[in-house]
């Protein structure tokens, strides 16, 4: 990664895109898109933590991403060790030059269905959501600034959702209402850390193959029901998240900060 000034614009576009001498961290990348993330850093040769709660997950995902892939054991609804988990792999690599806070979950039904319609609301499972996508994420955000300050430079993305953009009936409340103020703490967080020189900005991928998504074998209507509200009637799979991760991870997107940009086939744009 060039050093982080303003002249680093001068410097040719691949050698801005470039992430070999990068350390990235990605949360929740034992499986879906934090896995395709980090597959894409890897494949850019970046040096990549790969952080998630699964013990047994996160390292055989290592395992099989190969020896630039290191790994760590957290739950991000505990500030204490997301702290320590990322404070100890920027200090074994002796950098982190871009956090992707994606760990979450889905949260409850779909208000599609009776059970996840606000008559029936279960708060212990909302408030679940909202530990892990809201709480757990703002966790992740505190506990990299505090590692990228002294540096004085650094990208931190947040997987927040088109369904934190908009009302969206294929998900359920505690989704909605964590992605929602996910997006919100996208802009704050970019306005208080700036002056750090510290970057902050938001993913929202549409329907995607994931976990959360059905991990790739759901039910033929579901996946239609989801199609349908795209503009390419599709589905995206893993791999089409590493483009824009790959430009927020990089030099190339300097100028960048307080936005959540979305990756959804046109979902938001067909919306109505």
């Amino acid at each position: 990664m060039l050093p982080y000034d303003l002249g680093q614009t001068e410097h040719p576009l691949p050698e801005r895109l470039r992430l070999d001498d990068t350390h990235i961290a990605v949360t929740g990348a034992a499986s879906g898109l934090g896995l395709a993330m980090t597959r894409g850093f890897i494949e850019c040769g970046a040096r990549v933590t790969i952080i998630d709660r699964d013990h047994a997950g996160v390292v055989a995902a290592a395992e099989a991403l190969g020896p630039l892939a290191d790994w760590r054991v957290a739950d991000i609804t505990d500030p204490e060790a997301i702290e320590h988990s990322v404070a100890s792999c920027a200090a074994d690599h002796d950098r982190l030059d871009a956090m992707f806070a994606n760990a979450g979950i889905a949260g409850g039904p779909a208000i599609e269905s009776l059970d996840g319609r606000l008559y029936g609301l279960d708060w212990p499972t909302f408030d679940h959501a909202l530990a892990i996508n809201l709480r757990g994420a703002i966790a992740t955000i505190k506990a990299t600034a505090m590692v990228m300050r002294p540096a004085g430079h650094g990208s931190i993305v947040v997987t927040v959702s088109t369904a934190g953009l908009r009302a969206d009936s294929m998900v359920g409340y505690g989704y909605a209402a964590s992605k929602g103020a996910l997006a919100n703490v996208v802009r704050q967080a970019a306005v208080d850390l700036a002056p750090d020189g510290i970057r902050v900005n938001g993913s929202a991928p549409g329907p995607f193959f994931t976990n959360i998504g059905g991990g790739g074998v759901i039910p033929s209507e579901i996946e239609k029901a989801w199609a349908d509200t795209v503009l390419l009637r599709r589905m995206a799979h893993g791999s089409e998240i590493q483009g824009l991760a790959a430009l927020l991870a990089s030099d190339a997107s300097s100028f960048m900060t307080g936005t959540t940009y979305p990756v959804d086939g046109g979902a938001l744009a067909g919306a109505f």
